[in-house]
């Protein structure tokens, strides 16, 4: 049975600016299709029925009809007599990357390669691991060592901290899951940042929240400026949008939110930073209204040449911190963690029993280790991401003179303007190009941001290279994209 339902009116605003030069039913297709393969129309949600759309589109149901049949033959819905048309994936999970014989260049994940000293470090934790072995092995909070090895990082970053503030997670989005499920109830409004990372929102939702959004200036971007830049820019009062902190204080006023969801630092995708006064503001506002405030840090600390210096965002009031080492060392180290107050930590342990049991030993031994040597670790990353942005600015410019590439001082991606709603199109014709990359509007909800693209800096030059010239090929191709054969999907991170 499907999980949801959407509706023709609800896929019409998914679909945006779908029309192009060929066949309707075609160009309906490739557009469902993306929809899918991104996560923006979920597995087993019921489509809309064929005449509904039909007539929501202003098409004839034989469109429609050979549209969704074009869907079936790739895989991508299941169509059964009296239950209506489901959506599917082309056998393979959505957490599976591409095959690792697939020739396509995944540019959809903003995360670094491995540490290159990784290896040694794991070897090394091995001989933590003896001491661990007389216990039974399942962790729900993380072991002493590691707990308290965050701690002392957050204090030392100015923001002073106890072990029995900390809760270790299976990576931050395991950790933002979560608090959505401790703090949310079904109804309940979160506020979250338009665009922001597409996991922490669906989470939410998960947890039942009614997704309140409020808009994020880019970096490098003036909120005022009368281009492109401002087109699919959300504020909760469109007659008088003010700046960010206004409209942000104004949301939690207004909707009374019971969780925020924010990015202070680098945020994700736009790698834009947040004031000292917005950060107080904000937070005053919340602890005014009861929102508990979720600062994620995954990127915080991947300063390249900010100007201004930062303390973490609980330094300035009252906020639940989620960090990682996915964007630092590795994601395939699946360790993250909580800082909070002890009562929401002991709610946060009645949550989590239900779903998973604790967080494996032996990666929290790495990790242990690897804080030890956090200093050493984001002055090789700064340096890989300096070079890495400037190649990947320098491609682009020469590429595409056009595009408004923002020039970020910090994280791991930037929020690419491209001056036209054709981001899914673009998303779509890279994939016969052998390049996988994240749409614009898979960073926001209601079809939002088709103006826009995340690219990572993040990559080895080759791979970077590679990707900007498939990038090219695609861009100059929109009007004849073909749909390929073989559908990959995978994940944003």
């Amino acid at each position: 049975m499907a999980e949801s339902i959407l509706s023709a009116r609800a896929l019409d605003t998914l679909l945006g600016e779908w029309r192009g030069a060929g066949s309707a039913y075609q160009a309906l297709a490739e557009r469902v299709r993306l929809l899918i393969l991104d996560g923006r129309i979920p597995v087993d949600t019921r489509l809309p029925a064929e005449r509904d759309l039909a007539e929501r589109l202003s098409l004839s149901r034989t469109t429609v009809t050979a549209a969704y049949r074009e869907l079936r033959e790739h895989g991508l819905v299941l169509s059964v007599r009296g239950s209506g048309s489901v959506a599917r994936l082309p056998g393979i999970p959505a957490t599976l990357p591409a095959p690792p014989d697939a020739e396509y260049i995944d540019f959809s994940k903003a995360a670094p390669p491995a540490l290159p000293w990784l290896p040694d470090v794991a070897r090394a934790a091995l001989d933590d691991l003896p001491a661990q072995l007389a216990d039974s092995g399942f962790d729900p909070i993380g072991t002493p060592a590691l707990r308290a090895a965050i701690a002392d990082r957050y204090t030392a970053r100015g923001l002073p901290t106890t072990p029995e503030q900390i809760m270790v997670t299976i990576g931050a989005q395991h950790a933002i899951a979560l608090l959505s499920r401790a703090l949310v109830g079904r109804g309940d409004r979160a506020l979250i940042e338009a665009p922001t990372y597409p996991h922490a929102y669906e989470a939410l939702r998960a947890a039942g929240a009614r997704l309140v959004q409020v808009s994020v200036t880019p970096a490098g971007a003036d909120r005022h400026d009368a281009d492109p830049f401002d087109t699919d820019i959300l504020d909760p009062d469109p007659g008088d949008p003010g700046d960010e902190v206004e409209a942000m204080t104004r949301a939690i006023h207004h909707s009374n939110p019971v969780a925020a969801y924010l990015m202070p630092d680098f945020q994700n995708p736009t790698g834009r930073s947040m004031s000292v006064g917005t950060r107080e503001r904000v937070l005053d506002a919340a602890a005014r209204q009861g929102t508990v405030v979720i600062a994620d840090e995954t990127t915080a600390e991947l300063d390249i040449d900010r100007a201004a210096s930062y303390l973490p965002l609980a330094a300035y009031g009252d906020a639940v911190m989620v960090g990682s080492v996915g964007k630092t060392v590795w994601g395939g180290l699946r360790v993250g963690w909580i800082r909070a107050d002890r009562p929401l930590i002991r709610r946060l342990l009645a949550v989590r029993s239900p779903g998973d049991l604790g967080t494996p030993i032996i990666e929290q031994l790495i990790a242990a280790r690897l804080l030890e040597r956090m200093d050493d670790i984001l002055d090789l990353r700064r340096e890989q991401l300096r070079t890495g942005r400037a190649r990947l600015e320098g491609l682009l410019a020469e590429a595409f003179p056009d595009w408004r590439v923002p020039h970020v001082d910090g994280g791991i991606v930037t929020w690419v303007g491209l001056g036209a709603p054709v981001s899914s199109q673009l998303a779509l014709a890279a994939r016969a190009q052998g390049l996988i990359i994240a749409a614009g509007p898979r960073f926001g909800i209601d079809g939002a941001f088709e103006r826009f693209l995340r690219l990572p800096f993040c990559y080895p030059a080759e791979t970077t290279d590679a990707a900007v010239q498939a990038l090219a090929r695609a861009w100059g191709s929109l009007s004849r994209t073909p749909v390929p054969e073989q559908s990959l999907l995978t994940s944003v991170v």
